[in-house]
């Protein structure tokens, strides 16, 4: 089963839950659903989630194509670092 791991640093908790929630439908859609969402007990302002995917190489894709935008109009866009697994 593979996931993608989420870290974005300087982050609320509440907001990306909140907009984690509002964009469920377009990521399910593409076969990405969240299952845990955390806040580093260490550095409160770094929020983790983990996001179980049907095709990694789809997510990957898909997850490219949205951030562009976003680091092309502001090359400081917080964007989550990213890490893809792929397990059985």
């Amino acid at each position: 089963m593979a996931h993608v791991l989420a870290r974005l640093a300087g982050a609320d908790l509440s907001e990306v839950r909140r907009r984690l929630e509002s964009d469920a439908p377009f990521y399910a859609e593409h076969g990405m659903h969240l299952e845990h969402l955390w806040r580093n007990a260490d550095e409160p302002s770094e929020v983790l989630f983990l996001l179980r995917v049907d095709d990694l190489e789809h997510c990957r894709r898909l997850l490219e194509r949205v951030r562009a935008p976003a680091q092309l109009g502001d090359a400081h866009a917080r964007v989550p670092d990213t890490l893809f697994l792929d397990g059985e």
